[in-house]
């Protein structure tokens, strides 16, 4: 994503709007894949899955690191979603 530097805090604030819309957007089609994939697990060991919670913190905290930017914050924002989802998931699965 490419980076500006800002003018003045009103095109600060713009940007940041723009970025908040894409988030939203971006999280919206990943509850829409995580809709799809419990299609395929059976069970709430399969939804709750640590391994793949660990798989995906790991993952993010790296490429946190990559980016420059706060490997913590960024686990606890997946934490906080992942766990959302997984709530989500269950109601799915269970009758």
């Amino acid at each position: 994503m490419k980076k500006e530097k800002c003018e003045s805090l009103e095109q600060a604030r713009a940007y940041i709007d723009e970025l908040d819309q894409a988030l939203i957007e971006i999280i919206a089609t990943r509850q829409f894949y995580i809709d799809q994939a419990v299609r395929f697990k059976r069970t709430a060991e399969d939804v709750q899955s640590p391994e793949r919670v660990q798989q995906v913190i790991h993952k993010v905290r790296e490429k946190a690191k990559v980016l420059h930017t706060d490997p913590d914050l960024v686990e606890k924002i997946y934490r906080e979603m992942i766990q959302h989802f997984i709530q989500r998931e269950l109601k799915e699965i269970r009758p």
